[in-house]
């Protein structure tokens, strides 16, 4: 198995990082999920629009010698955070992207994002681009024989203890249900991760004015100054690395 991640910080793994501060994610624990002996390469960058993950880490992952004989992608997420969202040009994105991989003879799984909306300001707006987003990307993976995770419709992970503190990126728990379900749907049957109810999520007001100083705010300044948290970064593994099975 040689399996190949691109998208954007989901695929990254921002939100469950590892002692050492770097990310682990979804991706790296489907990679060491896979039953026997697995390369595995993520292109995937914090803060890439669509058509930066199509243009540049697409080509990247289908140039890897042997060629992927897996591969996801995600993305969308970054584009449906800015206003004036093109879902039209999104949706023709995606359709090219889908075309390329299939063509080659690879195995396609395409991810649609958490849905964060309920906590995000804006949300409302964000859920509506992501419900169309979402059923576009499912009538084109039927369309041209990829297959769709659709994580974007998972009602458990909307719930408050799948997210880190910026309510934007899953935590740890909410990686590992992401992983559930995609090697469920790779055929390796596995429950998926779900987290004690706990107590009912407090909304106070200092917490509020927290969370926007320490997370809106400085979003909103690096969309000012036109910068990225993914500004100097590449992806994790840029060539194929061998996994240990868990």
């Amino acid at each position: 198995m040689r399996y190949a991640a691109v998208g954007d910080s989901f695929s990254e793994g921002m939100g469950d990082e590892l002692p050492d501060g770097s990310p682990r994610g979804w991706t790296d624990l489907v990679a060491a999920g896979l039953p026997g002996d697995v390369q595995y390469a993520n292109f995937a960058i914090r803060g890439r629009l669509l058509a930066s993950i199509v243009a540049d880490q697409l080509p990247a992952a289908l140039a890897l010698d042997p060629k992927p004989t897996l591969l996801t992608l995600n993305g969308g997420g970054n584009d449906m955070m800015r206003p004036g969202t093109d879902t039209v040009r999104l949706i023709a994105l995606l359709e090219q992207a889908i075309e390329r991989v299939v063509d080659a003879g690879i195995r396609l799984v395409v991810i649609s994002g958490a849905d964060p909306s309920q906590r995000l300001p804006f949300g409302a707006s964000i859920r509506r681009k992501g419900e169309i987003l979402t059923e576009a990307t499912r009538e084109l993976a039927e369309r041209h024989g990829a297959e769709l995770v659709d994580v974007f419709h998972d009602v458990e992970i909307r719930r408050a203890p799948y997210w880190s503190a910026d309510r934007l990126h899953l935590n740890a728990a909410g990686h590992q249900r992401v992983a559930g379900l995609v090697l469920t749907q790779l055929g390796y049957a596995q429950a998926a991760h779900a987290v004690d109810p706990g107590p009912a999520e407090t909304r106070r007001v200092l917490v509020e004015a927290r969370y926007y100083r320490e997370h809106v705010l400085p979003w909103v300044q690096r969309r000012l100054q036109g910068r990225s948290s993914g500004d100097d970064r590449t992806g994790k593994y840029l060539d194929w690395t061998s996994i240990k099975p868990s």
